[in-house]
Parts: structure tokens; C-alpha cells; sequence
């Protein structure tokens, strides 16, 4: 089989093997198993540094095909796109034609071109993966709306599944719910919580605006002052990794919140077996990867009300679920919850249940399914 796919995510090249964002490759990767042939349409970096490559494809036939990244965000790059697409969609409708199945990648702007270009081919076999919000309420970009139109048309796209994140209502036939896992079955198991102070808060992500880090930040200066011997652990990095730490010196929270920079997934792993709570106070999300990774080991997620959430907590059964944000709203709800110890086992418990489901293998066995 030659399998195309057709992606925005940034490539890097260095000697002959092509990287990118390691949790997508190693997504990408389980595809690979299953075919004989890859073709890959995105774009590629020409200044890469060897430490922020990201993770290689495997696979002993894959051939790279660079187009351009564009975007339509003011007048200079509207007139910059103008050239830049029909170029791509040349490039795209030439994959797709020697392509036996075609995996697109969205939301994007080579997500978009790519979806327009794949009702030129009726026949072929096609996955797409929506890692955004499918969420019909949601309010998105236009160009999102427009992607999740044409794959839900049934006239326009066929032959297709789109994968999704969570269960929604009065979808078409192309629309399959999904999920994507990080832990295999071997590494289920059993933890214990003991909700005993100090109760230990962990947030793994980037940090960026749109991820509720203020609101997180907030939500322990109201613990604190509440009395609530709380800790919070924050692994990652971004662009507002300074601001937010003057904000916790500024709150002086600096003996209660610890930034511990970006950890592999074994860390991780050994984090989320000692924390209580993991907390992602949103505003958008497609899979919150990183609640279902804490909720695998028995945290109990504190998350908004966005995406897939409710669906991930069980309406609340298995998480927090939290419908505004602001930071003293959260603690009071939280300490609420402290005072009932068997009410927060269960809820862990029933996470670790949940998330134990959606192995590496599961995954896998459900990608060949598909193709």
C-alpha cells in the first residue's frame, strides 16, 4: 500500500532521516507499520538545530515531498499565499494521484487544501485526523468550519473516516470517534491515591496563552489563603514560561509552585503516580493528552468545559469539571471535594479505569482496522 499524508506540522532533515513533533511521529509511526509505502506532503525547515528536531519516522520507504506553510493572517501574507497555494495543491493532487490511501491531518492550512483536493478522488481510500475541537458549538476560525463541513458532506467526501475526539450528536456516517493513548498494557497498573495533605497539584504542557496557566496560578493563591496545604508542579516549557514565573514571585508562591521544565515520559510517568489532581483550565483542546496520561495513573483531572472533556471526566464522575475558570471559583470547589476523601478514591479509581482503556495497543489494533 502507499499511504500519503498530508500534514502542516514543520520537518526537519538531518543525515537522510526526516523528524518532527516526537508525539505526532510517534502517532505517525504505528501507521507506518501497516504500510508499504510512505509518502509525506509538509513543509520542511531549512534552519534546523540538531537538539529541537523531535523524533524520526520509521519506515524503510519514505519519500518526502516539501510544499509551503502559508497562513491568511494579514494582507501581506494573504498576497504571499496567492502564489504559495497553487503550487501546494499541484503538489497535493500529484500525491494523492499515486497515493492508494490518503491520510490528512487537520485543522490546518495544508489540512484544508488537502481536504478540498481529496473530493477529486472519490475512490481512494482516506483517514483524516481532526486533532482540533470537533465540538459543533464551538466557536473556530472560519477555515476550521469550512474543513469539518466538507468532511461531514457526504456527497463531498467519501470513502472517508474522520477520526474525532469524543462522542457528539447528529454526525454523519464519516465521523468516527477516536482517542490516541500513550501507555502500553504493560504499564497499567494500580495506584492508591491517599488524598492527605499536602495535596499535590501537577500541570504537564506547553506554556502558552489559551492553557489557563494565570487561572491555574490563581486557583493556588485561593487554596493557600484558604488554608489548603497544596503544591503544584508545572512540566513544560513556551513563550510564557518567564511571566508566569515574576507572577509567582510576585504572589510570593514560589514555596508552592515549582516550574520543572520539559520531562521525557518516564518522569512524567513517576509525577503522576505522586500527585492527587491534574489541572488543564483550557480554552480549546482537541485530546487533552495530558489529562488522559494523569488520569492512566489515578489523578483526578480538574479541566474546563471544552472538547472532549466531559465525555474524558464521565460528566464529572471521573474528573472536575470546571465551567468558569477564575481562579477562587476553582478552589472553592476543590476544597469542597477535600473534605470528602471517599468521594475523590472513587473519582481516581475511576479515572485510572477509563484511561487504562486507551493503550498504545488498542490504538494500533484500531488504526489497522482502518486501514
Amino acid at each position: 500500500m502507499k499511504f500519503a499524508i498530508f500534514t502542516h506540522v514543520i520537518h526537519h532533515k538531518h543525515e537522510r532521516r526526516y523528524y518532527a513533533y516526537g508525539p505526532y511521529v510517534r502517532e505517525i509511526n504505528l501507521w507506518l507499520r501497516y504500510v508499504d509505502e510512505v509518502h509525506i506532503v509538509a513543509p520542511l525547515s531549512k534552519t534546523s538545530k540538531t537538539r529541537d528536531l523531535g523524533e524520526d519516522y520509521i519506515h524503510h520507504n519514505l519519500n518526502f515531498i516539501e510544499i509551503s506553510t502559508f497562513n491568511l493572517l494579514n494582507l501581506l501574507e494573504f498576497l504571499k499565499a496567492l502564489v504559495k497555494i497553487p503550487v501546494n495543491f499541484y503538489k497535493i493532487i500529484a500525491a494523492m494521484r499515486q497515493a492508494d490511501h490518503l491520510h490528512i491531518r487537520c485543522p490546518g492550512n495544508i489540512g484544508l487544501l488537502a481536504v478540498i483536493a481529496q473530493i477529486f478522488f472519490p475512490k481512494k481510500s482516506k483517514t483524516v485526523k481532526y486533532a482540533g475541537n470537533w465540538d459543533p458549538g464551538a466557536r473556530q476560525p472560519w477555515t476550521y468550519n469550512l474543513q469539518k463541513w466538507i468532511l461531514s458532506n457526504t456527497f463531498l467526501s467519501r470513502n472517508i473516516k474522520v477520526l474525532v475526539y469524543g462522542e457528539w450528536k447528529n454526525q454523519t456516517r464519516n465521523i468516527v470517534p477516536f482517542f490516541t493513548a500513550s501507555f502500553s498494557e504493560e504499564e497499567r497498573e494500580t495506584v492508591l491515591k491517599e488524598f492527605k495533605p499536602p495535596f499535590q497539584f501537577i500541570y504537564s504542557g506547553n506554556m502558552v496563552e489559551g492553557k489557563g496557566l494565570k487561572e491555574t496560578i490563581g486557583m493556588m493563591k485561593s487554596l493557600r489563603e484558604l488554608g489548603l496545604n497544596c503544591k503544584l508542579d508545572i512540566y513544560g516549557d513556551g513563550v510564557m514560561e518567564n511571566r508566569l514565573m515574576q507572577m509567582v514571585q510576585e504572589l510570593e508562591l514560589d514555596q508552592i509552585i515549582v516550574f520543572k521544565g520539559r520531562a521525557n515520559l518516564g518522569d512524567l510517568k513517576q509525577a503522576y503516580r505522586k500527585a492527587h489532581f491534574s489541572v488543564l483550565l483550557s480554552k480549546s483542546e482537541g485530546w487533552p493528552k495530558a489529562i488522559a496520561e494523569a488520569m492512566f495513573f489515578g489523578c483526578v483531572p480538574i479541566g474546563t468545559s471544552v472538547s472532549c472533556v466531559r465525555w474524558m471526566m464521565g460528566e464529572g464522575e471521573r474528573g472536575i469539571i470546571i465551567n468558569n475558570p477564575e481562579g477562587n471559583r476553582v478552589a472553592k470547589k476543590i476544597s469542597k471535594l477535600l473534605t470528602s476523601s471517599g468521594e475523590l478514591v472513587e473519582k481516581s479509581r475511576m479515572a485510572q479505569q477509563w484511561s487504562q482503556i486507551y493503550t498504545t495497543e488498542k490504538f494500533s489494533s484500531e488504526i489497522k482496522k482502518m486501514l
